[in-house]
């Protein structure tokens, strides 16, 4: 069997065996992962890259691939014979002489961005990696690392606070489809009527001995990998100018991305690429971040709120456990989205302009689609009663004295009976289905 699926043969054999397996045509992703692990099997790529199998979050369809038909050549057409034309009169120009001769010339430029020493966030509450990704910078061992996890939670920063705190310098670089050596290793440009190569970030950080954070590293997939000879560590060639730069002391790479580099399979990602498995494979560790403990999430709220001069405890505490248990519900893939810990700090900064929390919620929520933003608003204010107030109790009037109930008689046929004082109605509380709701933990 061909180990990456290329055919449609050894699709649809994979597609049969698995079916026949479960004895059904929608599957997991776990239950697929487990019977490749358990067969020793190559993963089946092609499950997941095709959107048409995808049924909803997680669940796919393995039925039969549809054979491929070969189309019939298309019938060649007849020569047609040349036409010709006259051939257009060129009237002859005599060029310009000068006695001035130029020269081209090459000079090479040192770019003009530095790497700096970052400055120290107040606000931040170290976590996760942070720990060991501060003993490798301090270390100045050259060793290469790339930082998973999803978006908002602390990957970036927690490189770019160890270095504050080392007092060590950083350049950082953020990846798109487009970067490419130009931009990471330098190149040549035309510079007032003068070709002049210019380095780029890659090879600054080398000479400086700085550490080089690429964000979002799994936004570019094959342009990222003039990188490979750096990643060895050793000194590099530049081809361009014939210069052998030697990493000084100090030099490491830091890759940042939202996925392990095998692209998006849940398309939450989308732009995210399969990269190559060399280039993966010149790191030396790969760290999965995670978010921050719901008390750790709570340190951080309040120092956010103390930054904007808008301290609200409770507030605070109530955002933590609002995103802690919309975390453990995606977790358990009840729900689609998540409140990352980067948007608790966009709630706190529109918090100190609006000073109301729904509000900020609400503002906070817009980016949603609106059954995952009802959802996460209506678990919002179960946690939080006071954005959402209960009616005050209806007080009942008293009855009148028997005096003045004869005096009423008196001018109706029919009697006038004394009002009863009926309970106030309890509203029942509408049932919020597939979000969890944490009511036992508390954030001391």
């Amino acid at each position: 069997m061909s180990k990456s699926y290329s055919k449609i043969e050894d699709q649809n054999d994979f597609l049969g065996k698995i079916h026949s397996h479960y004895n059904r045509e929608s599957l997991k992703n776990s239950e697929i992962i487990s019977y490749v692990n358990n067969n020793n099997l190559p993963f089946p790529h092609f499950i997941f890259r095709d959107k048409s199998r995808k049924m909803k979050r997680g669940l796919y369809n393995v039925a039969m691939a549809a054979t491929i038909t070969k189309l019939n050549p298309m019938p060649k057409l007849p020569k047609m014979k040349p036409v010709a034309k006259k051939a257009a009169t060129i009237e002859s120009v005599e060029p310009e002489m000068s006695n001035e001769v130029k020269y081209s010339s090459v000079e090479v430029m040192r770019n003009d961005i530095s790497a700096t020493v970052p400055e120290t966030d107040p606000t931040y509450v170290p976590f996760g990696n942070y720990v060991d990704v501060e003993k490798i910078i301090k270390s100045k061992i050259f060793f290469p690392v790339y930082i998973t996890g999803l978006s908002g939670n602390g990957k970036t920063m927690s490189i770019m606070q160890a270095c504050a705190k080392l007092k060590r310098k950083l350049l950082r670089i953020n990846v798109t489809e487009e970067t490419d050596e130009l931009d990471l290793i330098g190149g040549t440009e035309l510079v007032n009527g003068s070709t002049v190569y210019r380095e780029g970030a890659v090879l600054l950080a080398m000479r400086e001995g700085a550490v080089l954070l690429i964000d979002e590293g799994d936004l570019n997939n094959t342009k990222i990998l003039c990188l490979m000879p750096i990643l060895e560590g050793k000194p590099y060639l530049n081809k361009k100018t014939g210069e052998i730069i030697k990493p000084a002391e100090g030099f490491n790479i830091f890759i940042t991305g939202n996925t392990k580099g095998q692209g998006s399979e849940d398309g939450r990602f989308v732009g995210t690429k399969v990269m190559n498995e060399a280039f993966l494979e010149r790191f030396a560790i790969t760290m999965e971040q995670e978010y921050p403990t719901m008390a750790v999430e709570k340190k951080i709220i309040i120092k956010n709120m103390e930054k904007e001069d808008c301290l609200d405890e409770d507030f605070a505490s109530r955002l933590a456990e609002w995103s802690e248990n919309i975390r453990k519900t995606f977790k358990e893939e009840a729900c689609n989205n998540l409140i990352t810990t980067r948007r608790l700090t966009h709630i706190v900064k529109a918090y100190s302009i609006f000073r109301d929390r729904l509000k900020c919620i609400n503002l906070a929520l817009n980016r949603f689609d609106d059954e995952t933003k009802i959802g996460f608003l209506d678990l919002y204010t179960k946690i939080d009663e006071s954005v959402n107030p209960k009616p005050e109790p209806v007080v009942a009037a008293e009855a009148p004295a028997p005096e003045t109930m004869e005096t009423l008689n008196s001018f109706v046929s029919q009697p006038v009976q004394p009002v009863i004082n009926n309970p106030t109605p309890v509203l029942s509380p509408i049932r919020i289905t597939g979000y969890a709701i944490n009511t036992t933990n508390n954030i001391d």
